[in-house]
């Protein structure tokens, strides 16, 4: 007998692996579909980890990557042009669920049957600006159907595949907020590994966001090298309104000599004096990049000052 197919959208984290174990136990063929974005998801952005634990507990693994080509270019126009408004930094977290959920409908139209089940491990309560009943109604609206959300189910509306027996309603749960006690207990039952909670999403991180925004301001290209940068180094913005970058390690430095090639950004590396290494967009920063790479030479944080205002 063939098994009703289910896609869960598989961050990595325990919420997601949960909801593969519970559709498991309901004999569903379980897939995943797994989003690699340019500024992380807030779970586990090992694809290793995420691949070992599909082929572990039996659920083909599917990979967006949405990091390169039409899909990174697609993706950058929702955090240009958000519907649903931003977080406390830039993050656009409404609209890049959107974003994801309209692509898993489509992947899931495209199987032969097509898939029914699209199920998330979203819990009622867990993120304040994405997971809260209004703005999991506001998703649902705006992406033309119902995603199946089992770890806070009973708290939310019947969707059309528990009305349609698909899956069992009664087998799935009522998890609010963002305690995972409940979660833990589960993940001991079902005996399944998980990674902890580290970093995030970039996306709401101060330092990062307000480098995004002069990107998206001053770029009118923005290719996946030069978002790549922004993670790391000292970025500057000089009168030219141009870039200059400087590395602030070896492993940094080295980076940039690479980058320089990538972006056809012009290269200073130190000779004389140990220092850090300079990438500078337009060749009337010249002068600019040699004097940074001097004061930044020095241990000397006064001097810094003097290009704190142009510094990112």
């Amino acid at each position: 007998m063939v098994k009703t197919k289910a896609l869960v959208l598989f961050s990595g984290g325990l919420d997601s692996r949960l909801v593969v174990k519970m559709l498991q136990e309901q004999k569903l063929d379980v897939e995943l579909l797994y989003f690699k974005l340019p500024f992380g998801c807030g779970c586990c952005n090992n694809t290793e980890c995420n691949f070992n634990f599909s082929q572990l507990h039996g659920a083909k693994l599917n990979i967006v990557d949405c990091t390169r080509g039409k899909l990174f270019e697609e993706y950058l126009e929702v955090i240009k042009n958000p519907k649903f408004g931003r977080g406390n930094a830039i993050n656009p977290c409404i609209d890049c669920k959107i974003f994801m959920f309209k692509k898993a409908k489509e992947y899931a139209d495209a199987q032969k049957p097509k898939i029914k089940i699209i199920a998330t491990g979203e819990v009622l309560g867990e993120r304040p600006m994405s997971q809260t009943g209004h703005a999991m109604k506001k998703i649902d609206t705006d992406i033309g159907y119902e995603l199946l959300r089992p770890l806070s189910a009973k708290l939310l509306p019947e969707t059309q595949v528990e009305k349609e027996k698909l899956v069992d309603r009664s087998k799935f749960l009522d998890i609010q907020g963002r305690k995972r006690q409940i979660q833990i207990a589960l993940a001991k039952k079902y005996d399944i590994k998980f990674p902890m909670p580290a970093g995030g999403c970039l996306l709401c991180e101060k330092i990062y966001a307000g480098r995004l925004r002069d990107l998206i301001k001053n770029e009118k290209n923005i290719s996946p090298e030069l978002l790549s940068t922004i993670a790391n180094f000292r970025h500057f913005r000089s009168k030219n309104n141009t870039k200059v970058i400087l590395g602030r390690n070896q492993e940094e430095n080295t980076m940039l000599e690479t980058l320089a090639k990538q972006l056809k950004y012009n290269l200073i590396i130190p000779k004389d004096n140990p220092g850090p290494t300079a990438i500078y967009q337009n060749s009337k920063d010249k002068k600019l990049a040699e004097e940074l790479i001097e004061i930044y030479s020095s241990k000397d944080l006064e001097l810094r000052k003097k290009y704190e205002g142009i510094r990112l």
